[in-house]
């Protein structure tokens, strides 16, 4: 597909279909950056997106460490 750089401001742009976009999993935020004489346009990636999906505070172990404190914690530790 060919296209034309458009004047925006001070700057230039150009309009992606959204074919494109969708085909791509663009969104509002991308990831710009040159690679040689080729611009690079890729999905922003979060890398801990998601971590914490179908977590649920109630079922955690709160009790888990308990036996993990041998010593009285509300002594002075000797070195």
């Amino acid at each position: 597909m060919h296209t034309y750089l458009r004047k925006i401001g001070n700057s230039k742009g150009i309009i992606i279909p959204a074919a494109f976009l969708e085909s791509c999993s663009l969104s509002d935020a991308v990831d710009l950056r040159i690679e040689g004489k080729t611009l690079v346009i890729k999905p922003l990636n979060k890398p801990r997106a998601g971590w914490f999906d179908g977590y649920k505070e109630e079922e955690a172990d709160d009790g888990l460490w308990n036996d993990m404190l041998a010593d009285d914690i509300n002594e002075e530790w000797e070195w």
